[in-house]
């Protein structure tokens, strides 16, 4: 497949004729990559099931795996799901932006979309390349992460070229992601609180300015039990994995710092690192190879870089990589839920 990159960063009239050429392409039941404010999807027609097909295949993912639809107005979720004042009260305070919300599904959307479930999960996003595509096309569009499936969700134009050229039919560049993390997932319950499926941006204390409890899966920071149905994306045992194994290192920053250089001493290794921890573990162990993990209080910028990093470490061949056990609170709670995937579970504790 010829795969077409778009460059868009900003709509004028030229952008738009190139979005209007793309939104042809996801009508006709092609895939096409664009840009949110957490990280690229991998984008086709909602209810088209031949169409959704082609996304779990182009990104080798497992079919039991349900899709994420997106709208251009918060609104339009009564056209494909049975909505409900709370999604409304969601709607209002969060929407447009990075939050999905399970409802019941019509029938308009294919259970190919759904992965077989009478759920389906949609997201109004605010990133306006986006919207302005979901405009065009006329229809909801069904979008994961547009990456090859278990690997880093992809935050630039770079990721996804890398792993889909030849795949999709067109590769929109919008620019880096803002955020870098996918959405905050929910699904309503029948008393009208949330369970919290998936962290994001929108936090646990964002999400209880709307309603008055917010439950937490246990998916969110655990495996999932065997045979345990997925309700929502990133939900699998291994996720957002590279090539080389990660181990979360869990106690103060002095232990973790010899941990990593006694590693050091026998085995290629790296270190995502705080910017207060660099100067010392450069002094203790300068053969270690360090990513900079911003300073340690500044969770957007750790949510940003995360997936920027791990994909970076293919690009060598480390015998581990290491990487601090994020707090599970506010938006480090995604963090968590990233990297405790992101390394199989593999947690030491200092």
């Amino acid at each position: 497949m010829n795969t077409r990159i778009i460059n868009a960063r900003t709509i004028d009239e030229a952008v738009l004729r190139k979005l209007k050429e793309a939104a042809e392409v996801i009508k006709r039941g092609g895939l096409v990559i664009f840009p949110t404010e957490t990280v690229y999807g991998l984008g086709a027609d909602a209810t088209n099931s031949e169409a959704a097909m082609k996304i779990y295949s182009a990104k080798g993912r497992p079919s039991d795996n349900p899709l994420i639809i997106h709208v251009a107005s918060p609104s339009d979720a009564e056209l494909y799901t049975q909505v409900d004042p709370v999604y409304y009260k969601l709607a209002e305070r969060f929407m447009p932006g990075p939050l999905t919300v399970i409802l019941p599904a019509k029938d308009i959307i294919p259970m190919q979309t759904r992965a077989s479930l009478p759920t389906v999960a949609v997201r109004c996003p605010e990133h306006p390349i986006a919207r302005a595509l979901i405009e065009l096309s006329g229809v909801p569009i069904a979008a994961p992460s547009a990456n090859l499936s278990g690997t880093p969700s992809p935050t630039k134009a770079s990721h996804v070229i890398n792993d889909m050229m030849g795949r999709v039919d067109v590769i929109i560049d919008g620019g880096d992601s803002d955020f870098g993390l996918e959405s905050t997932i929910v699904k309503i319950n029948d008393n009208g609180e949330l369970t919290l499926l998936r962290p994001g941006k929108i936090t646990v204390d964002d999400l209880l300015t709307v309603v008055d409890e917010v439950q937490i899966a246990d998916a969110v920071i655990n495996a999932l039990s065997e045979g345990e149905t997925v309700l929502s994306p990133g939900m699998k045992y291994k996720h957002y994995a590279p090539k080389s194994p990660v181990f979360l290192l869990d106690g103060d920053s002095g232990d973790i710092l010899n941990y990593i250089r006694d590693a050091a001493l026998t085995e290629k290794v790296a270190a995502i690192v705080y910017s207060e921890d660099i100067d010392t573990l450069k002094e203790i162990a300068p053969e270690v190879y360090i990513y900079n993990f911003g300073n340690k209080e500044d969770e957007q910028t750790h949510a940003r870089l995360l997936f920027d990093i791990l994909r970076d470490t293919d690009k060598h061949s480390f015998a581990r990589i290491f990487a601090p056990l994020p707090k599970q609170s506010g938006v480090s709670l995604a963090l968590y839920n990233r990297l405790i995937r992101a390394a199989a579970y593999q947690i030491i504790r200092m």
